[in-house]
């Protein structure tokens, strides 16, 4: 049987902004099972996905005894075709038909599109599609379970963390931004990581019901939880990009950063930037709305 090999990149945003080139060589060669190079943490994202083969975690961090593991079951195989999106020169150490790497592209190309040019020769220059993530019934059952108390269905997920201090907006501006929108929600589910945190997270301060998730989720919990939602707010981190891949409308404040090359990929996806890229300057206001444009239908 034919099978091809992508190698994606570690953090979850990133997995997740691959996806379209694993939906086109699904596409390209639907009966070729996809194996995936990947961060054992952000792979998980992709466990329900019905056409992924094997998947082989790559550490970092750990030993040449290790790297030369799964080098060598690798090198077992004989693939149609070799995806490389972390490095030009793995698929060389492999066996293919074909092997494409990612170019290098102008720091405004948006990381879905450098991506995309992978595969070009495969795709007939189409545009890349959306990213898409699949979800597990046990996980889809586990969110339902989750959110059964909450009052109504119109649900605003928040995410206030963010892998570091100046990416975060602070936790009373998220507290302004639900009392600005408490008219077209029910009830708010807060996301993320206590890591992610600089102190605990105080849903009591919110003008809505609320339900706490933060650190008590894995990640294709948190994607299932967020195909519920009517919208999702949050700071630039991996949410925001799985909650686009599962069909939410999201609004992400970015502070430093890239939008044009890092923000949720998506026509329901909106960006709301920090004068001066200073996000203790940044009111509720526009976030809020950007938050309603999100909710008027097309």
């Amino acid at each position: 049987m034919p099978r091809n090999l992508v190698i994606t990149l570690s953090n979850i945003g990133d997995l997740v902004m691959t996806t379209p080139v694993l939906e086109a060589l699904h596409q390209r060669y639907p009966a070729a099972p996809i194996d995936v190079i990947a961060d054992r943490r952000s792979s998980a994202l992709l466990q329900a996905t019905p056409y992924i083969g094997d998947i082989f975690h790559r550490d970092k961090r750990a030993g040449w005894s290790h790297q030369l593991s799964w080098l060598r079951r690798l090198r077992e195989r004989r693939y149609d075709a070799i995806v490389d999106l972390r490095t030009p020169f793995l698929p060389w150490l492999l066996r293919a038909n074909k092997r494409m790497t990612k170019p290098r592209r102008s720091r405004s190309t948006h990381a879905v599109e450098q991506h995309f040019d992978a595969i070009r020769p495969l795709t007939n220059d189409i545009p890349p599609g959306p990213c898409k993530l699949y979800l597990g019934d046990a996980q889809r059952q586990r969110a339902s379970e989750l959110l059964r108390a909450l009052p109504g269905q119109r649900w605003l997920a928040i995410g206030p963390g963010a892998n570091w201090p100046g990416k975060r907006w602070a936790p009373q501006h998220y507290q302004q931004l639900v009392a600005a929108l408490a008219n077209e929600f029910d009830a708010v589910i807060v996301l993320g990581s206590g890591d992610d945190l600089d102190q605990p997270f105080d849903t009591a301060t919110l003008a809505l019901p609320a339900l706490d998730l933060i650190g008590v989720t894995d990640l294709q919990t948190v994607a299932a939880v967020l195909a519920k939602m009517r919208a999702f707010v949050g700071n630039d981190s991996g949410i925001g990009h799985i909650a686009t891949a599962v069909a939410c409308p999201v609004v992400t404040v970015f502070g430093p950063g890239e939008p044009r090359r890092y923000r949720p990929w998506g026509r329901h996806a909106s960006v709301v930037e920090a004068p001066g890229q200073d996000l203790a300057v940044l009111s509720a206001e526009p976030v809020a709305d950007a938050v309603t444009k999100l909710l008027v239908p097309d």
